[in-house]
């Protein structure tokens, strides 16, 4: 049944940093409605289009529409893209206001973030995924696709599992997106990752490809052990061995990236590590699971972040 025009667009997407606006111009040239839901503090400085480049090298303008928290009422989907230390933060002020079958899909690093909105909206769908595409932002709604990667989605809650559809529709977008009943399992896949190059690429300042050198080859080692104890005691079926294969081959398909984490480092910018290796230590510590190397990494992304 065609959409109505006079309904908002089917997409509300919150969080305008690379990789969100990177989706939210990909949805918009798959022919989906999207809207991009900013600060209040960005009405004075709106942009009426997103200057995107694409894969290809081929550049786009883009007219997707801003909204406010104040527009809540009229969402249809919310996708949220923030940074995952900031997911909470622009979630409640849509507390009250964003009806409660509207589901709310989470697309950030790290873990625990979930748990959090599913206490600020409890009746509410939710969904949470992983994304392995790249992206990068410049200067006044500027956003370039750096690299294709898969998308996978799957039920927070109960309620979550009726909107296995929205896949469907992120795969209009992206090329490739799937449901996934048991996300939790490729959330921990990609945690396990992060927790091995963020950390790592960040403290030392190099790309993502140096992880390969001899140099790090201990610490990834030990990394992976200690990655794979944690996640056998959440009952994943982890190995190191596979764990550090997968690492490094991410490392060695990224090898001209800098991480998000060491990008937010350089831009003196607050780090995902909290909900990254931070998740990690405290999972270890519910278990009595000593992670020594993960928890240096942690106090000195930390520390120099202080």
């Amino acid at each position: 049944m065609p959409r109505s025009n006079t309904l908002p667009p089917f997409w509300t997407l919150l969080g305008a940093g690379a990789l969100g606006g990177v989706f939210a111009s990909l949805l918009s040239q798959s022919g989906q409605g999207v809207r991009l839901m900013v600060r209040d503090s960005q009405r004075s400085r709106l942009h009426p289009t997103l200057d995107f480049t694409a894969l290809d090298g081929s550049a786009h303008l883009l007219p997707i529409p801003r909204c406010f928290a104040s527009d809540g009422a009229t969402t249809r989907r919310l996708l949220v893209m923030t940074k995952a230390g900031q997911v909470v933060e622009a979630l409640r002020p849509l507390q009250g206001i964003l009806g409660r079958e509207v589901p709310i899909v989470l697309l950030h690093n790290g873990m625990g973030i979930a748990e959090q909105v599913a206490e600020l909206f409890p009746d509410n769908p939710l969904l949470v995924g992983v994304t392995s595409h790249g992206a990068m932002r410049g200067q006044h709604y500027s956003f370039r696709h750096t690299g294709k990667g898969e998308t996978w989605i799957g039920p927070f809650n109960e309620a979550g599992r009726q909107h296995r559809h929205i896949a469907d529709d992120l795969a209009r977008a992206l090329g490739q997106a799937e449901w996934d009943e048991q996300i939790q399992r490729r959330q921990w896949q990609k945690l396990a990752i992060n927790c091995m190059i963020n950390p790592l690429t960040a403290l030392h300042r190099v790309k993502n490809g140096e992880l390969s050198t001899p140099r790090f080859g201990d610490a990834l080692t030990q990394l992976s052990v200690e990655l794979a104890d944690v996640m056998q005691a959440e009952g994943m079926e982890a190995g190191a061995d596979e764990l550090l294969r997968r690492a490094l081959t991410v490392a060695e398909l990224t090898a001209d990236n800098h991480s998000s984490m060491l990008q937010d480092r350089e831009a003196g910018r607050v780090t995902e590590i909290d909900a990254i290796t931070g998740y990690l230590l405290a999972r270890a510590d519910h278990h009595g699971i000593a992670v020594p190397v993960n928890r240096s990494l942690f106090e000195a992304i930390s520390q120099k972040a202080g």
